[in-house]
């Protein structure tokens, strides 16, 4: 035998395999890849090479468009399906149950639906408007609704609840919070916008009306801004100021700081000064030494029923008496419950609270037994519950500023409540004279005084023209002589110009006078000729009393003559005196 073993020739079984795992190959590549094997297996510079170029050059542009069409065709599948898939439909979410669990309403219908879970880093408030899809899962959150109706809040309950009010004749209904408003200070009389479903309150709206009486600032008027009055000006500075100043020896009498106080007097005269006076003198006795003294027990109001904050500074709340009057039923009454609201939130917050109700006489008036509806039957009561506090009113200054204090009710003005009266009288002549000097500064522009007219060495033009003033008001001339009164015993007095000042007169004195002044100045061509002179403010005189020659009708002067400090019952008839003529007269009122 031969050593070594003659070949064994393939089987057809062999062959076959081999033939179709070469096809199985062949099928996984491409019609380009296909082309590319052709290409690399025929030898170079045959001719069947460029037809295979063209070709693939052919299979080529054949496939980009194909991947064209495609495309095209996918963007045409998504526009249809969106354009026949179901609308989402808009929701109102109203709570959360659960996780992945809201309560919905859709079209009116409450839901429990589930939240999609890629909503769980944006999961929807309650109050939120959301979208849902046909199953009525919760897709997305839409936030709030950017409108809807305004209500105002009647009472406010717990568990976040809210009590709104409703047209006349019918019931109020129920609503809770939306989550935004869900640690806000709510209280009765606030405004609130509803979401769609009328169930949410979303949105508080600012009352504008309850924030005008809160100043930013307090005031900036100080004691030496008031001229004259000296005597009503250390009255209430006595009464406010010195358990502040003082606090340990009053702490030691056990002194309960007045509630409120009254200031009363004819209009002009400067109540209204002296109590934003007030304000500012002891917002800055709080802000200078406030720290100091009001951490200390004994720089509490004695009637303090709890600790409060210490005091930092105060706050004015300063209201007119005509802006709390309201045609709708209720509403003055919620005004009234606003404002000293405002008050004990401002002393919470540590803020001294000061609120000032300028004519007063207004809504304070004196409450008639009558069958038909009179503000003051409800108004004086709601002030004076207020007032004494069911809800302890604690270091809050009351303050009331009214011409006519015969008109306020007897018990807002009893003791305990306005415990302090303080009347602002006219001014006399020393308290004229001050009251000058506010108003002409030294360092106005005044005309040259001729060295020998000069009284003194040190007189300056301003007094000069103060003392030439005041001669001129207090001389009892028949220039000046305004009114005469004829009384009951028979007697007849006469009522000069000076029985008729007052701060806001002789401000305006002031004013016209430099009105002649300025536009004397104006017109002339010399500056050095130019300056206020005694003869701008004699003249301007004449003409403020001329201009306030206005006097009430008959059945109005027994009112009126309450502010000339004369009792009506007193009084027979009041007539106008012509100016520098000592026996024509011109009847004005006759009172009986």
């Amino acid at each position: 035998m031969s050593d070594h073993l003659a070949p064994v020739p393939p089987t057809a079984s062999d062959t076959s395999k081999s033939a179709s795992g070469k096809n199985n190959r062949l099928s996984e590549l491409s019609s380009l890849e296909l082309i590319d094997q052709c290409m690399t297996s025929l030898p170079e510079g045959d001719v069947t090479l460029a037809l295979l170029y063209q070709l693939r050059h052919r299979v080529i542009e054949l496939t980009t468009s194909a991947q064209g069409h495609e495309a095209e065709r996918t963007k045409m599948r998504a526009v249809i399906e969106k354009l026949t898939a179901p609308a989402n439909r808009i929701g109102t979410l109203i709570g959360l149950p659960e996780k992945g669990v809201a309560r919905i309403v859709v079209g009116g219908a409450e839901y429990y639906a589930s939240v999609d879970l890629q909503l769980e880093g944006d999961v929807p408030k309650i109050g939120h408007q959301i979208l849902v899809n046909e199953a009525y899962v919760v897709i997305r959150s839409l936030g709030y609704d950017r409108s809807g109706p305004i209500v105002k809040i009647q009472e406010v309950l717990n568990e976040g609840r809210l009590r709104i009010e409703q047209e006349t004749g019918r019931p109020g209904i129920l609503i809770k919070r939306a989550d935004d408003l869900a640690d806000l200070a709510l209280k009765a009389g606030d405004e609130v916008r509803l979401d769609p479903t009328h169930q949410i309150a979303i949105e508080r709206l600012e009352n504008s009306q309850a924030q005008s009486h809160l100043l930013a600032e307090l005031p900036t008027v100080r004691w030496e801004h008031i001229g004259g009055q000296q005597e009503a000006i250390e009255s209430i500075r006595r009464s406010i100021e010195y358990p502040l100043l003082h606090a340990e020896l009053f702490s030691q009498y056990q002194f309960q700081q007045p509630k409120g106080f009254l200031l009363y007097g004819p209009p002009g005269c400067g109540k209204t000064l002296i109590g934003q006076a007030t304000a500012a003198s002891l917002g800055e006795i709080l802000a200078k030494d406030g720290e100091a003294e009001t951490s200390s027990p004994e720089n509490e109001f004695q009637d303090a029923p709890a600790k409060l904050p210490p005091i930092n500074g105060g706050v004015f709340l300063h209201v007119k008496g005509p802006e709390v009057l309201n045609m709708w039923v209720g509403e003055s009454e919620r005004i009234i419950r606003d404002l000293f609201l405002q008050a004990r939130q401002q002393r919470q917050a540590g803020k001294l609270p000061f609120i000032f109700i300028d004519e007063a006489e207004s809504i304070l008036g004196t409450r008639r037994s009558m069958r038909s509806y009179n503000l003051s039957n409800t108004l004086v009561p709601m002030f004076c519950a207020e007032l004494d506090g069911i809800e302890s009113l604690s270091q809050v200054v009351v303050i009331l500023a009214s011409n006519r204090p015969d008109m306020i009710d007897p018990a807002v003005l009893r003791s305990g409540r306005i415990d302090r009266k303080i009347k602002v009288g006219r001014p006399g002549r020393k308290d004229v004279g001050e009251i000058l000097r506010v108003y002409l500064k030294a360092d106005l522009p005044y005309a040259s005084i001729d060295a020998s007219k000069k009284g003194t060495k040190d007189e300056t033009p301003a007094s000069k023209m103060i003392d030439g003033l005041l001669e001129n008001l207090f001389q009892p001339s028949q220039e000046n002589r305004v009114l005469a009164i004829r009384l009951r015993n028979g007697r007849r007095e006469i009522l000069y110009r000076k029985d008729l000042l007052s701060g806001a007169v002789l401000a305006g004195i002031v004013r016209r006078a430099k009105e002649r002044a300025i536009e004397r100045a104006i017109q002339a061509s010399d500056q050095e000729s130019s300056g206020l002179t005694l003869e701008d403010l004699l003249i301007a005189t004449n003409q403020e009393f001329k201009e306030s020659e206005i006097f009430p009708p008959d059945d109005s002067a027994e009112e009126w003559l309450k502010l000339l400090d004369y009792h009506p019952d007193q009084v027979v008839g009041v007539s106008s005196l012509k100016p520098g003529k000592e026996s024509e007269e011109q009847r004005t009122s006759q009172i009986v």
